[in-house]
């Protein structure tokens, strides 16, 4: 029976009802111990009708242990399995001992595809009760899913004790009861218990008692079972005091704990260290308790046996067992269950059984971590080393672990601790300058990603290896210290010749103007023999100085496809934000916003902080290309908010940029003049050459809209010493705008160069910005026949893009030039989503929903629900129609004018 609990009831009806409709959903409770969050779940579960119910606790003793709450959950289903996307699937294999290795992020993915397979067909709820007892693994992973219900029929349900920390989902405060369901409660309690008949025991519970109780214990339910049960009636009834202080929390129990038998103390404790019924009893034979004891544990009513297992009627006395037990009776029960155990928990079993530092107890918990790591629990890998390095005699070894330890904790999307293991590393190094190296090329790391771009740079120019000084330049880059960089690359050319090397040496000594382009143009001709995301992504930025946009945007998007289906899914959200440039300078603006808001979620899960302003500065400028003023303006804010404090100036020069654009779009020259102008002023921390290069036809065309042709001339005169090397022909299709747009008059040339340009682009976006000026050109030089054709295929691909202002403008002056525009033959898919657009991109490619699904971290039903959206918006009914549209979409257009 439950007492006052009518709102939360409701919230948790709410949550089920919408899980039946194929809206997921998940929902937290959260409050104190003993508030009725199991019993309101309890409930829940009994609610659903049909629903399958999967449950799993978390458990203090087993907190450490990786996977350990998952494989509880998700043991009745692992059946399903053979339904998963293969990625998916091995990494839940993995997390559950069946497979060698795994990966957190398509773990992730994995678990949520498995519940919405489990989910079949009646819907699903999905039961997680002391979520802060939880292992970080598990944990990982079931909040990785539950912020991802939205077309699955699961609802999952989460406890979780006082304020831990539970990021991202809705939680509803579970409070002790009010005046009136207390006293209900107390009412019913009183004529239950004592030796009184019923109506005689609930005649004796005063109201004076009564509310004395409620203010007392906070109208906390357990606390007012409790009390009332040890209550004599006298006190039930006013005529004695009550007890002196009441008890709370685990002290709710530690009278009873006390009052047991030596023996069944004993058995207790070893039953909350390991709750498996079998190994309980063994263990009470090593350490000579009678197994009798287990009947005192049930008559005291403290525990039950429910199948091969010992629980206790509430997790506080396990609590209270295990605190009131003295260190050396723990110790003793430790290394009873650590002869009798094996692997990960034997390996903890040993620790908690040691005096001091053993480095046989702490190699055990470092293999423990190694497993934890190889199936994906970075955040209880971290855990198991940092207890390791506490046992580990030797301070050099102390140190190493403690690195390693840092570098899980990284992974595992938890910076704060893995910057607090790594000072402690830093402590313990001694004289060792590889470890001093290897922690300081870690501690950089860590600062480019979350802290601080310009300390990162100081950190890592000390190194002397490659890789460090790789880093070095890396780093350098987000900064925008071109000096750094320069410097830099001298100190690489004193390597050995490879790839790498030179990248480094080139970008250095094209910056430094003293050549350069020699060694890029070598690094590019050995892309074929490249295997891994970031050697991609240096010979995308190879490609970036010598001013190839376009083959750098290509080399991007492989590097992007290797992360996600390499299993180095680690470096994905990274990788991500260069994937959503690309996508957007290339003019798919859906599909660019899509890939960035899933490289924003998983940065945020990673805690890149870094990498959270690129893509939020990337979703700016695609807000500004739309139009969205509102939108751009606070995606802009929030990424300056953590670039300039970061000093990381190329995410500020790219919010920067975002905001000039969307004055340029909406033809506020002057102010997109001023902007470009400042983003071209912007030192280190605050600006970055790379933005200033790209974004050079944009100032141009700006300073030309406000009147100001000697700064488009001095701006070019830059823009052709940038692209002096370049040789595709989109490269030289800008720069000929850029000169066609810098000329003087109409008639030196600019149609000219406007015309050569549009015979270079390759980029649908670009070749349309440049016929939307040629066409503007040409009509206002009374040649309005001549413009119309430029200006209608602009207009054309701007709206397909979803680039209104741009389409606004071109629109405009084709009437001007005398014809009304109509909207593109092929703008249905402009009616569907960004993930909508770039799932039917991906069934343009070939891809079946389960391919699709190990791409983009999504159940396959959770595509297929996409996909029964898609169909009808479109008026189509089958994936060949689909990748038909998406194709047209794709393709340039030719305008008959220009045939």
């Amino acid at each position: 029976m439950l007492y006052g609990r009518t709102a939360e009831i409701a919230a948790l009806d709410d949550v089920i009802a919408r899980a039946l409709d194929g809206r997921g959903a998940a929902l937290v409770l959260r409050g104190e111990a003993g508030v009725g969050k199991t019993a309101l779940l309890d409930l829940a579960a009994a609610r659903g009708g049909a629903m399958r119910v999967l449950r799993t606790t978390g458990v203090e003793p087993e907190s450490d242990l990786a996977f350990a709450a998952l494989h509880q959950l998700l043991r009745p289903v692992v059946g399903l399995l053979d339904t998963l996307p293969e990625p998916q699937r091995e990494a839940v294999r993995g997390a559950l001992g069946l497979a060698a290795s795994g990966d957190r992020f398509l773990l992730a993915a994995g678990v949520l595809s498995l519940l919405a397979e489990a989910a079949v067909p009646d819907g699903l709820i999905c039961v997680v009760d002391d979520f802060q007892w939880v292992d970080r693994a598990s944990a990982d992973a079931l909040l990785f899913a539950a912020r991802r219900l939205g077309a699955e029929r699961v609802a999952m349900l989460l406890a979780v004790r006082g304020d831990a920390p539970v990021k991202g989902l809705p939680s509803v405060n579970v409070g002790g009861l009010d005046d009136a369901a207390a006293t209900e409660l107390l009412s019913a309690q009183a004529t239950t218990g004592g030796g009184a008949g019923r109506e005689e025991a609930g005649r004796a519970v005063s109201e004076r008692v009564r509310r004395d109780l409620v203010g007392l214990t906070g109208g906390n339910p357990l606390a007012l079972r409790e009390t009332v049960r040890r209550m004599t009636p006298g006190q039930l009834a006013g005529r004695e005091p009550l007890p002196d202080p009441l008890p709370g929390g685990r002290q709710l129990f530690g009278e009873q704990v006390a009052a047991l038998s030596g023996p069944a103390r004993l058995l207790a404790l070893v039953a909350a260290v390991e709750g498996d019924l079998d190994l309980v009893l063994r263990a009470a034979d090593r350490l000579g308790t009678s197994r009798t004891a287990l009947s005192e544990l049930e008559a005291a009513g403290l525990a039950t046996v429910s199948g091969a297992h010992v629980r206790f009627r509430h997790p506080l006395i396990r609590s209270a067992v295990y605190e009131s037990a003295a260190p050396a009776t723990r110790r003793e029960a430790h290394a009873a269950l650590a002869e009798l155990t094996d692997g990960d928990r034997r390996a903890w079993h040993l620790a908690g059984a040691a005096l001091g530092p053993d480095e046989v107890v702490a190699a055990a918990l470092a293999e423990s971590a190694t497993r934890a790591r190889d199936r994906g629990g970075y955040g209880d890998a971290a855990t198991a080393l940092a207890r390791a390095a506490e046992l580990t005699p030797a301070p050099a070894t102390r140190a190493g672990r403690l690195k390693d330890a840092a570098v899980n904790a990284w992974l595992g999307g938890r910076p704060g601790q893995a910057e607090s293991l790594l000072a402690e590393a830093r402590e313990h190094a001694g004289s060792s300058t590889a470890l001093a190296m290897e922690l300081a090329q870690l501690r950089g790391r860590f600062e480019l990603n979350s802290g601080d771009a310009a300390e990162a740079v100081r950190i890592l120019r000390a190194g002397e290896s490659l890789g460090m000084l790789a880093d070095a330049a890396e780093a350098a880059s987000y900064v925008g210290d071109t000096a750094a960089i320069v410097e830099i690359g001298r100190r690489a050319a004193a390597f050995p010749e490879g790839f790498l090397r030179d990248v480094l040496v080139g970008i250095g000594a094209m910056l430094d103007g003293t050549g350069g382009h020699e060694l890029l143009r070598r690094a590019l001709g050995q892309v074929a023999e490249l295997g891994e995301p970031a050697e991609f992504m240096w010979a995308s930025a190879a490609a970036s100085y010598l001013g190839e946009a376009d083959l750098a945007a290509e080399l991007i998007e492989r590097a992007g496809r290797l992360a996600r289906m390499s299993g180095m899914v680690g470096q994905l959200p990274v990788v991500l934000e260069f994937v959503a440039t690309a996508e957007r300078i290339a003019g798919r603006l859906a599909e660019s916003q899509a890939i960035a808001e899933e490289g924003l979620e998983l940065a945020r899960e990673a805690g890149y902080t870094n990498t959270v302003a690129a893509h939020l500065a990337n979703l700016a400028v695609v807000a500004a290309l739309r139009g969205e003023e509102e939108a751009c303006r606070r995606y802009a804010q929030d990424a300056l908010a953590i670039a300039i404090p970061h000093r990381v100036g190329m995410r500020a020069g790219t919010a920067a940029y975002a905001l000039a654009m969307l004055d340029l779009g909406l033809g506020r020259y002057a102010a997109a003049h001023e902007r470009f102008t400042a983003i071209a002023a912007a030192g280190p921390g605050a600006g970055n050459p790379s933005v200033v290069w790209r974004s050079t036809p944009d100032r141009i065309e700006a300073a030309v809209g406000a009147g100001d042709p000697d700064a488009a001339k001095a701006a070019l005169e830059a823009y052709e010493r940038w692209s002096a090397h370049a040789g595709t022909p989109e490269a030289r299709a800008l720069l000929a705008r850029c000169r066609a747009l810098a000329a003087d008059g109409a008639d030196d040339g600019a149609p000219a160069a406007f015309e050569e340009a549009l015979r270079l682009h390759a980029n649908p976006f670009e070749s349309a910005r440049t016929g939307l000026l040629l066409g503007e050109r040409l009509r206002r030089a009374h040649r309005p026949g001549e413009a119309r054709g430029h200006l209608r295929a602009a207009y054309e691909t701007f709206q397909r893009a979803g680039a209104e202002p741009w389409a606004r403008r071109a629109q405009s002056e084709l009437r001007a030039a005398g014809e009304s525009a109509q909207a593109p033959h092929n703008a249905a898919l402009d009616a569907l989503t960004p993930q909508e657009l770039r799932i039917a991109g991906l069934v343009a490619d070939g891809l079946s929903s389960k391919e699709i699904a190990a791409q983009l971290f999504l159940s396959p039903r959770t595509v297929e629900y996409h996909l029964y959206k898609i169909y009808p918006k479109l008026g189509i009914g089958t994936r060949t129609e689909l990748a038909r549209l998406v194709v047209l979409r794709k393709a340039p257009v030719a305008s008959q004018d220009m045939l």
